[in-house]
């Protein structure tokens, strides 16, 4: 018998060479509890494929403990916690399924620290830890895989984890969103959310408190039109919009790898990439690598070019609204029309190629229509400052307004999007 134990082993660990990164075997361990069971002390759920672990942990040199789901292979990197702004002093807290499917954490006088917030019940709970790294609660005898009493996925930490949804449920309310912690060493919420604003065209940003941060963008059916063109290898993304719900997502091209997209402390967004020759997380991408990242920096009606000195440069047929503070290097004000617009049809278009697309918030957009009619209802309304198409691919569709100041502009070293900017007809001059 010890000799098929040393052959299984051995061949376990061949097998393992051949993939991307190493899984635990999960023989005798659990993903799933029911409400006769409990996870207390070092006990873990472990997922099906072994990718993650749900348990008890104390974060760097502190002795507070919080339930949460860390991965197998790199057990300090936590993406979700339960108790994150109510963590347990000792070691005696317990998790268990309550006979009508609520997941409860007791402490050492069974009262309760935190609990799963779901109005329905079940006849046969079982809580159980999926190999997305996603927590549920559903009826044991659940045939439809994504069917769920309760879902960590709906409330997520500083982590955005593959197939896990960013945005909005419309019906219901629910804001799915990314928080930083507090510190690296405090899960508590931090002042950094990663979310999908929900006006105008939905778009990604990271905010600071109730202010934005850093803006990624909307979607244009290939991209975020804050992302700097470039192939993806990795992943793909999915945007969806429509009465009910709007999220943002993304799946992993290869199903062996590890990545995960994380909301740092300070406000920084990075994906990261387990590389098993380095046993180390790599970053990929990362937001605000320069000043041009900063929302807003050069105010209105400006362009940043992180390539130019100085970055900041007003657009065709705008000057600076305060050129005291513009030539001293402080571009916040941004800058105004030099030739107020006639509101008709005299007004034109100037065509930009290579532009992160404005702030969404103050748009319209529908994608029934041309772009040749996406120009002509820009023109029919004096508000509206600038046109562009709503999905790029196969030759562009759906039309983009934009009302109001154009705002959070940066120019991209190669080819994006076309942007119509409208101005009176006397700047365009031959154009």
């Amino acid at each position: 018998m010890h000799s098929d134990q040393n052959i299984a082993l051995r061949t376990l660990f061949v097998c393992s060479l051949l993939f991307s990164f190493v899984r635990t075997s999960t023989t005798n361990t659990l993903d799933t509890i029911s409400p006769n069971q409990y996870i207390r002390g070092d006990q873990t759920l472990v997922s099906a494929g072994g990718t993650f672990q749900l348990g008890f942990f104390s974060p760097g040199k502190l002795t507070s403990r919080y339930l949460g789901i860390w991965y197998t292979i790199s057990n300090e990197i936590v993406v979700w916690v339960a108790n994150r702004e109510t963590p347990l002093d000792d070691s005696s807290g317990v998790l268990k399924v309550t006979d009508q499917g609520v997941l409860v954490l007791l402490n050492s006088s069974n009262g309760v620290v935190w609990s799963s917030n779901s109005s329905r019940t079940v006849d046969n709970p079982v809580s159980q830890l999926l190999d997305s790294g996603n927590l549920v609660v559903k009826n044991a005898n659940e045939t439809n895989p994504d069917n769920f009493l309760w879902q960590s996925f709906d409330y997520p930490c500083d982590t955005f984890l593959p197939e896990m949804k960013l945005g909005w449920d419309f019906v219901t309310g629910l804001e799915r969103y990314v928080s930083s912690w507090k510190s690296t060493e405090d899960p508590a919420r931090g002042e950094f959310s990663l979310r999908m604003t929900p006006y105008g065209l939905p778009q990604l940003v990271v905010m600071k408190g109730a202010k934005i941060k850093t803006r990624s963008g909307s979607s244009n059916g290939l991209r975020l039109t804050g992302s700097i063109s470039r192939p993806n290898p990795l992943s793909e993304f999915e945007f969806f919009l429509n009465k009910d719900e709007v999220y943002y997502e993304y799946r992993l091209l290869n199903k062996s790898m590890l990545s995960r997209y994380a909301l740092n402390p300070f406000g920084i967004a990075q994906w990261f990439t387990w590389i098993e020759n380095t046993h180390s997380w790599e970053p990929f991408f990362s937001t605000q690598q320069d000043q041009c990242e900063i929302y807003a920096f050069c105010g209105s009606y400006s362009s940043c070019n992180i390539s130019n000195a100085p970055v900041c440069t007003c657009l065709k047929g705008f000057i600076p609204k305060s050129p005291e503070q513009w030539n001293s290097q402080n571009w916040s004000d941004g800058c105004v029309r030099n030739t107020p617009l006639s509101c008709s049809y005299n007004d034109g278009f100037f065509k930009y190629t290579s532009f992160k697309l404005p702030d969404t918030s103050s748009s319209w957009f529908d994608k029934s229509k041309s772009l040749k009619e996406c120009k002509g209802l820009c023109l029919e309304n004096c508000s509206c400052t600038s046109y562009a198409n709503l999905d790029i691919r196969d030759g562009g569709s759906g039309c983009l307004l934009w009302f109001g100041d154009l705002t959070d502009i940066r120019t991209f070293q190669s080819d994006s999007q076309d942007l119509y900017i409208r101005l009176a007809s006397s700047e365009l001059g031959g154009f």
